[in-house]
Formats: structure tokens, sequence, C-alpha cells
């Protein structure tokens, strides 16, 4: 006789909000975003940040994504 598993759902997408992880680099007098990860939050309100690169200055900015790929408000 097979033993049946409890399975939990899978939380629904609106529960993994993603964001933008951005390093702030300052050259010539401009500012340059530049994308350097993601990061989601959990559903016990913690964030999880996956960094595919390090930021020189050890400073990162982590925005909302807007629909456009673009972080929302993000000044140049």
């Amino acid at each position: 006789m097979a033993q049946q598993t409890e399975q939990k759902p899978s939380p629904p997408a609106a529960t993994r909000t993603a964001r933008q992880v951005f390093a702030i680099a300052q050259r010539n007098g401009k500012s340059y975003w530049i994308r350097i990860g993601a990061a989601f939050i959990n559903q016990d309100g913690s964030e999880t940040v996956l960094l595919d690169a390090l930021p020189v200055t050890g400073r990162i900015q982590i925005r909302s994504a807007a629909e456009n790929g673009k972080p929302d408000s993000a000044q140049t």
C-alpha cells in the first residue's frame, strides 16, 4: 500500500517579489547603475539576495523591478 505524503503548495508568484540589485559607480561626475544581481522577499519578510558580482565600493542599492526592466525611480 502506497503511503501518501503531504505536500505544501508552492507560494504564489506575488509572495516572491523580485527586486534588482545595483552597484552605483561614479565617473566623470555621472552616476552609472550596474545591475549585479537580484533579491527576493520571502514569506517571513526576510530577503534573499543573489549577487553575480561584488561592488568595488561594497555599497549596493536594492530596488523594486519596474515593468520596463529599469529600476523604479532610479536617478542618474
